[in-house]
């Protein structure tokens, strides 16, 4: 009995300066972000940190759980549809279109999981693509989705009848709320009881199952969650964009999530916010160059799979522990 303290506390120890450190980090970084839409347009930000959580979301799943998942789109652009259409056209308020939108974006989840989660690999990814087709096809020819129009023109009602978001900088300060909230709850499962289970069975699901785990109802509950997220950043953006499209739920979009990922970093907590942010970043700015955007793109995640195999973030962390210990990279 005695052994499991005496284990337990250097690894507390050995983590307790990271941690100190990635929360004066955190209080940092909101602070600039406090004061950033003063100073870039916060139309823009308020896209970054959209995007910054689906991609967090998703590496909840890839990152920590060690699932590639091609049909994330069918949360995100699922939960914008059903938000979009709750407050325009059944007229509830923004909170409740959100919370709508993010149950049925955990109800896709739930189901998607149950057919997805009991197959591995490449076999998991190929069964949520299909998945994610079949639910673009149904969004492309049902009625309430408005087709290839979308939904147009959702309107900003007073969120909790209190706060006016039509003005950009309010739902701005709104959205940074709702990420934070977001980074929170993922940063709190990754490093809970459960977060270290989800990452045994990413390491070795064969072992984790022969201590006694039931691996599949973790994965299945850690699918959940990455999508009832995910529908967290797609009623968020709604607001901010007051459009659902089906280029939220294209295949496409399960792509950009994907390349987020590795080009900020899989399996790091902050690696997603930077692929995100370089990635919004660069369709932003670069929108004058047309199709060229798509082959710069594409350079630029040959580049970091080639020589940032762990994302610009893993890599920064590798280099860190490298000049800290002092003893050569495998």
């Amino acid at each position: 009995m005695s052994s499991t303290p005496a284990t337990a506390a250097p690894a507390a120890t050995a983590r307790s300066p990271s941690s100190g450190l990635l929360a004066v980090f955190g209080i940092a970084a909101v602070a600039v972000m406090l004061v950033a839409p003063f100073g870039v347009y916060p139309v823009f930000l308020m896209k970054v940190m959209c995007f910054a959580l689906f991609a967090c979301a998703f590496n909840l799943l890839l990152g920590y759980t060690g699932l590639l998942s091609f049909g994330h789109a069918m949360f995100f652009g699922g939960s914008a549809y059903i938000c979009a259409h709750t407050i325009k056209v059944l007229g509830f308020s923004p909170e409740l279109g959100i919370l709508a939108g993010v149950a049925f974006a955990a109800f896709l989840g739930l189901l998607a999981g149950l057919l997805a989660i009991r197959r591995q690999g490449i076999y998991f990814a190929m069964v949520t693509l299909a998945l994610a087709q079949m639910f673009f096809f149904f969004c492309l020819q049902a009625p309430f989705t408005g087709g290839e129009d979308g939904l147009q023109g959702v309107p900003r009602r007073p969120l909790f009848g209190l706060i006016d978001i039509t003005k950009d900088i309010n739902l701005y300060y709104v959205v940074l709320a709702i990420f934070v909230f977001g980074f929170l709850v993922i940063y709190r499962t990754i490093h809970s009881p459960f977060g270290q289970v989800l990452k045994a069975i990413r390491e070795n699901e064969p072992r984790a199952i022969s201590l006694g785990y039931r691996a599949n109802q973790y994965k299945l509950l850690a699918f959940v969650l990455s999508a009832a997220l995910t529908g967290l950043a797609g009623s968020t953006k709604v607001l901010v964009f007051q459009l659902a499209s089906l280029t939220d739920v294209a295949w496409q979009m399960s792509g950009e999530v994907v390349l987020m990922t590795l080009v900020g970093g899989m399996g790091t907590i902050l690696g997603p916010i930077v692929g995100a942010a370089i990635i919004v970043t660069m369709q932003n700015y670069l929108a004058g160059l047309g199709e060229w955007v798509l082959v710069i793109q594409g350079a630029i995640f040959v580049a970091a799979v080639s020589l940032f195999r762990r994302g610009i973030v893993g890599e920064i962390i590798a280099i860190v522990s490298y000049y800290k210990s002092g003893k050569q990279q495998p």
